[in-house]
């Protein structure tokens, strides 16, 4: 029976082939359980020879006898893929099973018997013999389309498997049989007789590099972690970024309200952003989203608290330059390591690599703020924009147990921001504070505005003060604007006495 849990498992743990790959053995609950026969489809591409390579790597290292037998490949091919990663097989050892030059002769071709029949059994005996010679605990067979091929019929087919999981158990070899999922109708046989599968694919995106994933559809009597689990092929091998789970993840961390540097500011939100919430800074290009965010990151960084910033619409030393050019200067904070500003290429970036580095980072380096500039950028990362709202929750929620405040930037259509019109998704909802700047005009002026329109915990002002950048102090918050009204709509009407608004008092 296949069992689907998220936590990690425990009742085989202590038998199990590890695969070298961390994430994957994170997904399959430690590895795959020793003596049995798993298959692992994917169209041509998606890495199945490469994952199978680190497979039998892995047993190298453990001091492990291991076995490749390719029915497609030749052996200098499997060598020179290798040789890509700088990965020696020296000591694998590696079987053809392609067809000899003499066998594709045309006076080979008349026999007695199909040449089909000739080549299966041939295959299937070397197959036999190539075991029995070097008493293998894990094999890779590469791939099952010839063995389709040869067959001819279903049922044929599917007795060979059986024969050969038979004949593998009884030689306690861990065995990945290799698919390329070429055939037109979905093949159950070999699905049903394996003790697990794992699928690999990938989707070509419109624009930017392609998304692979893979995923866990069966294994028997093991925990594993379901779902589709992005991972890339670089040079070194597979790397696998497991689907965040926030239920395990167990933080403690003290509650606290983190000020700004701001007296003004945090007047306004009712004394400051609380630990573990997340803030969406919510407005039009240029009304100061960044800005606001670099002041808390500042702010925490004088403190001596660590900083980590996601960078999605420009380079880290373009934001580190405007930064300094509004008297909020990053360099020392960086230079001692305490910020870190990560620079996210968007058409190169999967959202579950994007979130792993998240998670490994706050992890590794106790971040108490994080900035995520901007989700307009995220989005463009997402392969399927219906699942945004799933991969923020979680990741969202697992930062929250870790007591990180995030602080997160969405720019809105138009230059007024307007609230109404077509929104590509409603994120405001995941956040616990939502801080919203506006331009408006005044007196032949365009000014900014900010006022709080959530904040799920302990008051907050509800009213509309001006907003100004600049430097020395980064951000200047004024008095609440009373003598206008309709600020929001961008075009206000003015109700009050126009020397007292000629030169705003802008509070810090």
């Amino acid at each position: 029976m296949s069992t689907q849990l998220s936590d990690s498992p425990t009742s085989l743990s202590g038998n199990l082939a590890a695969t070298s790959i961390p994430g994957l053995d994170d997904v399959l609950g430690g590895g795959f359980a020793r003596s049995q026969l798993y298959l692992l489809e994917g169209e041509p591409g998606t890495g199945k020879t490469t994952l199978a390579i680190q497979f039998l790597l892995e047993g190298r290292a453990k001091g492990e006898t291991c076995l490749y037998l390719t029915l497609s490949e030749t052996a200098d091919e499997l060598r020179l893929a290798a040789q890509s990663h700088g990965w020696d097989l020296a000591g694998i050892h590696i079987r053809e099973m392609v067809p000899q030059e003499d066998s594709i002769r045309a006076e080979a071709q008349y026999t007695v018997l199909p040449p089909s029949e000739v080549e299966l059994a041939t295959s299937l005996d070397a197959i036999h013999q190539a075991v029995k010679e070097c008493c293998p605990a894990r094999v890779v067979v590469d791939s099952l389309s010839e063995l389709r091929l040869l067959s001819q019929d279903t049922l044929r087919y599917r007795r060979q498997i059986l024969a050969l999981k038979h004949f593998f158990a009884a030689q306690q070899c861990t065995v990945l049989l290799l698919d390329d999922r070429i055939h037109s109708n979905g093949d159950g046989q070999v699905q049903s007789v394996a003790h697990g599968v794992v699928v690999l694919n990938h989707m070509a995106m419109e624009y930017g590099a392609e998304r692979r994933r893979l995923r866990v559809t069966k294994y028997r009597a093991q925990r594993y972690r379901g779902g589709n689990h992005d991972f890339v092929i670089r040079t070194g091998g597979l790397a696998v970024f497991p689907r965040l789970v926030t239920s395990d993840h167990n933080y403690t961390f003290e509650q606290e309200t983190l000020p700004s540097g701001s007296a003004a500011l945090d007047q306004l939100i009712g004394g400051g952003l609380d630990a573990g919430a997340t803030t969406l800074l919510l407005g039009p290009a240029g009304a100061g989203k960044s800005v606001l965010a670099t002041k808390y990151c500042r702010s925490a960084a004088d403190r001596g608290e660590a900083v980590s910033i996601w960078n999605y619409d420009e380079s880290s030393a373009l934001f580190r330059e405007r930064a300094r050019q509004v008297g909020l200067s990053l360099d020392a904070h960086a230079e001692s390591g305490l910020l870190r500003s990560h620079q996210v290429d968007p058409s190169e970036l999967s959202p579950g690599e994007f979130a792993h580095r998240v998670v490994d980072d706050v992890q590794t380096r106790d971040v108490r703020v994080l900035v995520i500039d901007s989700l307009n950028g995220y989005l463009n990362a997402m392969p399927d924009e219906k699942l945004l709202d799933v991969h923020l929750h979680e990741l969202f929620a697992f930062l929250a147990k870790r007591g990180v405040l995030t602080l997160v930037t969405l720019a809105q259509r138009g230059f007024f921001g307007a609230m109404g019109g077509e929104q590509q998704t409603d994120l405001s909802y995941l956040a616990d504070t939502v801080l919203l700047l506006r331009y408006f005009e005044s007196d032949g002026e365009v000014r900014k505005a900010i006022s709080v329109m959530k904040k799920r915990s302990g008051p907050h002002e509800t009213t509309i003060r001006e907003y100004r950048v600049g430097p020395p102090e980064g951000i200047m918050v004024g008095e609440p604007l009373r003598q206008f009204r309709g600020v929001l709509t961008g075009v206000p009407v003015f109700v009050g006495d126009k020397a007292q608004v000629s030169q705003p008092n802008a509070s810090r």
